[in-house]
């Protein structure tokens, strides 16, 4: 009786073990804290267009999916240059080598193109994935958009990182050894690779876009810095009041009212509060 259930339990070990070999996402949902993004603005165009058909006529084999990749993303990787002042070649290079151009498996189920891990803070929806080690743990997006927006918060919030913005924004080549030297990536060759990307693809040319041709008017350059912040919502539980929700996100009760246009100090259980 014994040697025949020593035998079940070694098959079942057998059995578990073979499965937690398959190298799977899973996608888990935060609760609490969420985060409420905010749909991608149309934005003006920087003629990728033109880039990458100039690009195509000198009859070099690029990789395709690369120049699609330009040419979807280029316009917000000089927005986010104007917004935050990280070269739109390094932004675009970053993201076509984090993301094989929005190919690798964590960018398609989790639209990271940065891959950006969920570090302490993070309260938004999360994936796991096998990286440096098994089973990490990355941001996820319901846009692409917000994957670029989290990238420059995620460079100029960060102390480590502050260095980098002494640099000349057109010096994409310190700018790839400087994030390298701040601990972006563990790879050696990191900064190598991205500069072969920017000189490959001529990304270098979208730093040299200047403000008054990438016509954006005064107000929705305003309109996009306001919404470069991810808004940040809390759902309601049991017991929860105004004043208790507010010494928890260090705010204050009438600036809680303010931002959900509440007219009373009454919430209900599963409400969405706006906390900043």
């Amino acid at each position: 009786m014994k040697l025949k259930v020593l035998v079940i339990c070694v098959i079942t070990l057998f059995l578990s073990s073979c499965g937690s070999s398959k190298k799977t996402i899973k996608i888990k949902k935060n609760s609490g804290v969420v985060l409420l993004e905010q749909p991608p603005q149309k934005l003006p165009s920087v003629k990728q267009l033109q880039h990458v058909e100039k690009l195509e006529r000198k009859g070099r084999k690029l990789n395709k999916h690369t120049l699609n990749y330009i040419k979807k993303y280029a316009p917000i990787a000089v927005s986010e240059m104007y917004l935050s002042k990280i070269p739109a070649s390094i932004t675009l290079a970053q993201g076509i080598l984090e993301s094989a151009s929005g190919r690798s498996h964590l960018a398609s189920k989790s639209n990271n193109h940065f891959g950006i891990k969920c570090h302490k803070k993070w309260k938004g929806q999360r994936v796991y994935h096998d990286d440096d080690e098994r089973g990490e743990c990355f941001r996820k997006y319901t846009y692409i958009e917000t994957s670029f927006k989290d990238h420059s918060a995620f460079l100029t919030k960060r102390k480590r990182y502050a260095f980098l913005f002494s640099y000349n924004k057109k010096d994409y080549k310190k700018w790839a050894k400087g994030l390298k030297k701040a601990g972006y990536a563990t790879d050696k060759d990191y900064p190598k690779k991205l500069i072969k990307i920017i000189e490959r693809y001529k990304l270098y040319e979208f730093d040299k876009v200047k403000k008054k041709d990438f016509k954006v008017y005064k107000k929705q350059l305003n309109s996009l810095k306001s919404k470069n912040a991810i808004a940040t919502y809390y759902e309601v539980k049991k017991g929860d009041t105004l004043y208790s929700l507010a010494i928890k996100f260090q705010t204050s009760v009438s600036k809680l009212k303010e931002l959900n246009g509440l007219k009373s100090n009454r919430l209900s259980l599963g409400q969405q509060l706006l906390i900043k």
